[in-house]
């Protein structure tokens, strides 16, 4: 009956654009999830009716219009409302929830519980129709918590001993590429300023020898495009700023006692360790091999250390 009073097709007239179809992003925040096709109502003014009718009707145009007013007054059917799933509450801890990466797609790996042991997994079905990933994607990439769980922590525990911190701290400062990165953007702007000025010139000295410059206006506005766009990238670039010995060992610092949280084995303080740390895992299921990084968020740039396990894990 709900169904009955809800179509305006029932009122014996045709109706066409009552619903539109949308892609949407499986996860706003990983592009590389693929999309979903959703239909959604569309708005009055995409809607076309027929001018005569088109079929029997079940209900008159009266009455469905009195049952559209009486909902809107009371709010609409409380059988109707869909309960919305986000920020929804979990009694259990995701360690790695957003941290695992597939290689063979480069998708986040989502949570999968199971009877026996917690799993993360990356099913072929929930990827994009027509994406290349799908020639060499298995049915389904199972990762094992525990087993990757224990290696990311024997990881960790070797990499801030008190042994070894120091050369954790040389790793972090060395790894930091934001001054060559700089330093390469730099020279850049400064060769396509050059090779703008050297056109330019070649220009002039044409209209020197005699030829028309109304010739030349074209080609001399866009050299002068090109050097006045090479010339501000290279005024608005900063100095590098990476992160100096100092700042790395007030970072390290600030994560406290790696050691008793690792021990402690908690799954509220592996998780926030994991958090200030800056965990990433690259889960090869070929090769059942995890590639574990470490990022801590620094003042301007953020120093990373690669190395981490190779768990043998089922699939």
């Amino acid at each position: 009956m709900r169904a009955i009073l809800e179509n305006p097709r029932y009122t014996g007239y045709a109706f066409f654009g009552r619903w539109a179809k949308h892609e949407t992003l499986l996860d706003p925040d990983d592009v590389a999830a693929g999309h979903v096709v959703r239909f959604r109502r569309a708005t009055p003014d995409r809607i076309v009716r027929s001018r005569t009718p088109a079929h029997p009707e079940l209900i008159s145009v009266e009455d469905f219009t009195r049952v559209q007013l009486l909902r809107r007054s009371k709010g609409g059917l409380k059988t109707a409302c869909k309960t919305k799933r986000s920020g929804r509450r979990t009694t259990r801890t995701y360690l790695f929830r957003g941290r695992i990466r597939c290689t063979v797609c480069g998708r986040k790996m989502e949570a999968s519980p199971r009877a026996h042991g917690m799993y993360y997994r990356c099913p072929a079905r929930t990827l994009a129709p027509g994406s290349s990933a799908l020639a060499h994607h298995p049915p389904a990439v199972y990762l094992r918590e525990d087993a990757i769980r224990d290696g990311v922590n024997g990881w960790l525990g070797r990499l801030f001993h008190r042994d070894n911190v120091d050369r954790t701290v040389s790793a972090l400062v060395a790894s930091q590429d934001g001054g060559h990165s700089a330093n390469r953007s730099q020279e850049s702007a400064k060769r396509r300023v050059a090779e703008a000025e050297k056109e330019l010139e070649r220009y002039q000295a044409a209209i020197a020898a005699g030829i028309d410059p109304a010739a030349l206006v074209e080609p001399m506005n866009q050299a002068q495009a090109k050097l006045t766009t090479a010339q501000a990238e290279l005024n608005n670039q900063q100095a590098p700023n990476a992160l100096t010995e100092a700042e790395v060992y007030a970072m390290v610092d600030s994560l406290g006692d790696v050691g008793a949280a690792l021990s402690d084995a908690k799954p509220d303080s592996l998780a926030g360790l994991y958090t200030a740390v800056g965990l990433q895992v690259r889960y090869e299921p070929e090769a059942h091999v995890a590639d574990v990084a470490i990022q801590p968020a620094g003042r301007v740039n953020s120093a990373c250390v690669r190395g981490g396990s190779g768990p043998r894990t089922p699939r």
